[in-house]
């Protein structure tokens, strides 16, 4: 049973893992904590997506993180949530809402940023890791307001938590956090259907 779980979420795994080798790459190469470095390799910022069509960025900038702590608080909330949700909605879906979150809280930061026209570099999986948490609240709505260990009540603070963190700190992209949430919880509710109980898949209503 447990060697099953351990093999039920490989996409959770290959994200985290794909984020760590990323960030160890750069960091050979250069300063993960000076926001010009990042810049130069993906990081987010409007006027270089908007004025010269760099919208890779949208996507890149998503592998990209501010130094060891911003890495590892990511990569473990990742692992820790995204295990849950992928194991409960599948591998694909599981991606797709991850990938989909992500793009979705770059464009809302973006849009944001390009109405207040007060531009920063920014980068991180957090929009995406919202997104799962976003979609993980939906199929525990469903599940009589639970997903296996985690309530949706918990789910409810983890947010509020997360989110007042965020805009009580400095140099966090909250619109990102939101915009992320916001489309992982729509994402939920098109690609999460009645659980067939076995092997946690979704099976249509």
């Amino acid at each position: 049973m447990i060697h099953k779980n351990r093999i039920a979420a490989p996409c959770t795994v290959l994200l985290a893992a794909v984020n760590i080798i990323v960030f160890f790459v750069l960091t050979a190469q250069g300063m993960t904590e000076d926001g010009m470095f990042l810049l130069e390799h993906g990081a987010m910022y409007v006027p270089r997506v908007v004025e010269d069509g760099e919208y890779y960025r949208l996507f890149t900038s998503m592998f990209l993180h501010f130094g060891f702590e911003h890495l590892m608080n990511n990569m473990v909330t990742l692992v820790l949530i995204g295990w849950n949700l992928e194991i409960e909605i599948g591998k694909v879906k599981f991606l797709l809402i991850y990938i989909v979150s992500g793009l979705g809280g770059n464009v809302l930061s973006a849009w944001y940023e390009f109405r207040a026209a007060d531009y920063a570099v920014s980068a991180g999986a957090s929009g995406a890791i919202f997104g799962i948490i976003g979609a993980l609240l939906y199929v525990a709505l469903r599940n009589r307001g639970r997903i296996g260990e985690i309530s949706g009540r918990g789910i409810v603070f983890m947010i509020i938590i997360s989110l007042y963190y965020g805009f009580s700190s400095g140099n966090v992209d909250n619109m990102a956090h939101i915009g992320g949430l916001i489309t992982g919880f729509l994402s939920g509710v098109l690609l999460y259907w009645k659980h067939n109980g076995k092997d946690g898949s979704a099976s249509g209503v």
